[in-house]
């Protein structure tokens, strides 16, 4: 399946992996930094991220729906602490904000992208899809 993701959005994903991969850096302790499964899903996630991204599997889905997942929730903290440290309408704030929003968008894709394949798996095999069903059964594009 296909995730199609715009210019905007890919922007914000490659600038909010880039925040992540900071974080991560500065503080692996600290309360903002994304969890190290999380971190090295979004390092593989990285570069990806040049244009529409081909999904193949329930799998791979939920790979690409964690990174997508720590980059949203590190940008939505940063942008509250820009917000308080400043305020709303700081460029700082704003621009976290319209970072947040495309890829809480894109996280949005992903979920449904994940339920339809889920679904589909189901319908395939007659039951909720399991750990080898969502890596071995594969989608078109």
């Amino acid at each position: 399946m296909i995730l199609h993701c715009n210019f905007e959005e890919l922007r914000a994903l490659s600038a909010g992996a880039e925040v992540v991969r900071t974080e991560v850096m500065a503080s692996s302790g600290s309360a903002i930094a994304a969890p190290a499964e999380a971190a090295a899903l979004v390092d593989a996630l990285l570069p990806r991220l040049t244009g529409d991204l081909s999904v193949a599997t329930l799998a791979e889905q939920r790979q690409v729906r964690t990174a997508v997942s720590a980059i949203c929730e590190s940008l939505h903290l940063r942008m509250d602490e820009s917000i308080l440290a400043h305020n709303p309408a700081h460029e700082e704030a704003v621009n976290f904000y319209f970072d947040y929003a495309h890829t809480r968008t894109v996280l949005d894709r992903l979920d449904r992208m994940g339920s339809e394949m889920d679904a589909i798996i189901e319908l395939i095999t007659g039951q909720p899809a399991t750990d080898e069903a969502a890596a071995t059964i594969t989608f078109a594009d």
